[in-house]
């Protein structure tokens, strides 16, 4: 009798290659998860993603793609093919196993499931969130995580959220950390040289990258820098780049309150291809966000070089190591930012021993990795049915 693989259905219809904040964060870990899958077990698992992005057909290898004609880039499109069409999809398809890869799976699911919990920033933090968005992930990810034969975290700050938040028995909680592709490394002298030209950047800067909203703690680090400003007139210029997110209006009507329209620049949304050559472009990186599911630019940043100022919040910590990879600073507060960033731009040897250190934490996290150990929950939630 043959062996017939165990088909497992992805549910990616969040993967967006837009030109925009959506194709950022959660996307990226769909995006890299399914690039890396199939390399993973080949004889025993087979594979069947559901999305709607077009733009993924020549990304993906051997999954079998099934294209959504409905518009889920809506929420409330995407909410309705999630918890009524997905069923019929899975139950056509003949799935053994979902995968919800973003919170939620259908309340009617006909097969057992695991999901992927990045954070619980929504129950953390709920201002920070819109009435519908908040409701909508609270409780739909709270009866998800209830029914669920595995829930996968990205940090064990997520793992421990999803425990003490939601009341799931710990052995159901896996902790499964993001990755570095090899686009991000340190590039040559003379194609940093040439990007600043184009970008008309300054010799040194301070970045910071993502998107622009209230848990990214943006505005903290625009008063962070002015303080240090005061101080110091030739403080190098602070570029903020990232896609608008919500109420990121107060922070462009911040920047004109505090007078530093001409020493912060936003370049917007950076394409995920010309993401290392900004931080290789970047003489410090400086992400000092409120509560993070795991932090991928602060690794993206590491893995390029680049020294890392970044918040001792969520999983933060867990990303940089606690053997001075990074420095690590409260991120409500300002003062000690200020001095953060003062301290290792005035500082090259300090910038340099950040840098090779950065490198080496860097390297203990690859996709391939992530892939490896999403498997291995696969198969260890199939042994138990």
């Amino acid at each position: 009798m043959n062996f017939q693989p165990i088909h497992i259905g992805l549910n990616a219809h969040l993967l967006s290659l837009s030109q925009s904040y959506r194709g950022a964060g959660i996307s990226w870990y769909i995006v890299n998860l399914l690039k890396n899958l199939a390399g993973v077990s080949p004889d025993f698992f087979r594979y069947s993603v559901f999305l709607r992005d077009q733009a993924f057909q020549k990304e993906a290898s051997s999954p079998a793609l099934f294209f959504s004609r409905l518009p889920t880039q809506r929420p409330i499109i995407r909410i309705f093919w999630e918890q009524f069409i997905q069923p019929i999809a899975l139950r056509r398809a003949g799935v053994d196993l979902l995968h919800a890869l973003a919170f939620v799976a259908p309340m009617a699911a006909p097969c057992p499931f695991v999901t992927t919990v990045y954070d619980l920033s929504f129950m953390r933090y709920p201002e920070a969130f819109r009435p519908f968005n908040r409701w909508y992930l609270s409780n739909f990810t709270a009866n998800t995580v209830k029914r669920a034969k595995a829930v996968i975290a990205i940090s064990e700050s997520t793992r421990q959220d999803v425990i003490n938040f939601l009341n799931v028995p710990p052995e159901q909680v896996h902790t499964i950390y993001c990755g570095a592709n090899e686009n991000f490394c340190p590039l040559p002298d003379s194609e940093i040289a040439a990007f600043k030209t184009a970008h008309q950047l300054p010799d040194a800067f301070i970045l910071f990258l993502g998107t622009l909203e209230p848990r990214k703690n943006v505005d903290g680090l625009i008063r962070a820098y002015a303080h240090w400003q005061k101080r110091d007139p030739n403080a190098p210029p602070l570029i903020v780049a990232g896609g608008k997110g919500w109420y990121y209006d107060k922070i462009f009507k911040l920047v004109e309150s505090l007078n530093l329209t001409e020493s912060i620049r936003f370049p917007g949304y950076v394409p995920q291809k010309a993401l290392p050559l900004w931080y290789n472009a970047a003489t410090l990186f400086v992400y000092p966000s409120h509560f993070e599911g795991f932090g991928l630019p602060v690794l993206e940043a590491m893995a390029c070089g680049t020294p890392v100022i970044t918040s001792a919040a969520s999983s933060l910590p867990e990303v940089t190591g606690v053997d001075g990879v990074a420095k690590l600073v409260e991120p409500g507060d300002i003062e000690a930012l200020a001095e953060a960033m003062a301290e290792v731009m005035s500082q090259t040897d300090l910038r340099v021993d950040m840098a090779k250190r950065g490198i080496t934490r860097a390297a203990n996290f690859r996709w391939e990795k992530t892939a490896q150990e999403t498997v291995a929950v696969y198969k260890k939630v199939m042994a138990s049915l």
